[in-house]
């Protein structure tokens, strides 16, 4: 009894130390906004598996659009009543507003430009069964319990490579989104989290290894002027290998601004001069990093609140042809993720192609 008299109060004082110690931890673990959006979506997903799955589409010709009738559109709409994007009593076997609308909807979420006419990429899309949905639903579950929220105060960058995205957020609130061109199938760009340090106007490339090996040395071969076109100098040798820089300029591969945040993995944000490849709805082409559709305007944003850079003196060093470091004042969050399933803000679930192969 002398013992128990003795350490009971060491031991109440040692379980009131563990409890405010957890605490913050246990605050700063609370579930990501993703989670219960996408729990919800999978639980409705469920039950139209339960309920019998929806029906396969298939289409006598290329395009069905508005004013069609037939018994594609009649499986068309039982397809999209199945998911609740048309009303359960809109009925009819012709292609009329309400289901123009439902269509221009179930584009927006697998990534196409609402047009309103159903094509065979659409249709692709709406006859993956159920049963694969839920699968993929439940693959960004996962995800979604390891994904760090919007940071509340400053800027945060997040890159979402199976949307070709970059998602602006200041302050926790969504600010704007840009299109991106992402790495290859061969090339995956790294998933990861780190923080932008500074930036780079007119920036040189100093072109890695594996590049000067399987593409510039077989370029090269009974071309003398290859390198001269293309604005590269050669500065000594390593491994074996030319060591290649590419001048700043119109035809650098980084364009006229990169974005740093240091990693191992030698990614980070860059402007290109290949702007077509944006207006495509898959843009897995890079070697890894990830190419802004919009540099100039993410680089206004960052400099916003430092009044030596304006917008006319960020465009001027980008034209410069004079490479300029200029550090941040503070770090932005970076994060590079992987969703293939996700809820947006206006509460559309939105479905992507998984490029890399990592669902399963």
């Amino acid at each position: 009894m002398k013992a128990t008299s003795h350490h009971g109060p060491r031991m109440v004082r040692l379980l009131l130390w563990l409890c405010c110690a957890l605490l913050p931890a246990l605050a700063f673990a609370a579930p990501h906004p993703q989670l219960p959006l996408l729990q919800s979506h999978l639980a409705r997903y469920q039950e139209i598996e339960r309920a019998g799955g929806w029906p396969t589409i298939k289409a006598t010709k290329k395009f069905i659009s508005k004013g069609d009738s037939g018994p594609a559109v009649t499986a068309l709409r039982q397809r999209l009543q199945a998911t609740g994007d048309l009303a359960a009593d809109a009925l009819g076997d012709t292609f009329d507003e309400a289901l123009l609308a439902a269509v221009k909807r179930v584009q927006q979420r697998f990534g196409f430009t609402p047009s309103g006419v159903v094509d065979a990429a659409l249709l692709k899309e709406l006859n993956v069964p159920v049963s694969r949905r839920i699968a993929q639903l439940q693959a960004n579950l996962e995800r979604a319990r390891s994904l760090p929220e919007p940071a509340a105060e400053g800027m945060h960058f997040i890159a979402n490579v199976p949307e070709f995205k970059l998602h602006v957020y200041d302050n926790g609130r969504h600010a704007f989104d840009m299109n991106i061109v992402v790495g290859s199938e061969s090339n995956k760009t790294v998933l990861f989290n780190d923080q932008m340090t500074h930036l780079v106007f007119s920036p040189s490339w100093n072109v890695p290894p594996s590049i000067v090996k399987n593409e510039i040395l077989p370029a090269m071969r009974g071309r003398r002027e290859y390198l001269w076109r293309h604005n590269y100098v050669i500065e000594g040798e390593e491994g074996g290998l030319p060591k290649i820089r590419q001048l700043p300029g119109p035809k650098n591969s980084l364009g006229r601004v990169k974005f740093v945040f240091p990693n191992d993995h030698n990614i980070y944000f860059h402007d290109t001069p290949a702007k077509s490849l944006f207006a495509l709805r898959k843009r897995a082409f890079s070697h890894g990093c990830i190419r802004l559709a919009e540099p100039e305007k993410l680089a206004q944003y960052v400099l916003r609140n430092d009044p030596s850079w304006t917008a006319e003196k960020i465009h001027k060093a980008m034209y410069s042809g004079n490479e300029q470091r200029v550090n941040l004042a503070k770090p932005i969050p970076v994060s590079l993720t992987y969703l293939t399933a996700w809820v947006d803000g206006d509460g559309l679930l939105h479905f992507r192609e998984d490029i890399y192969g990592l669902d399963s």
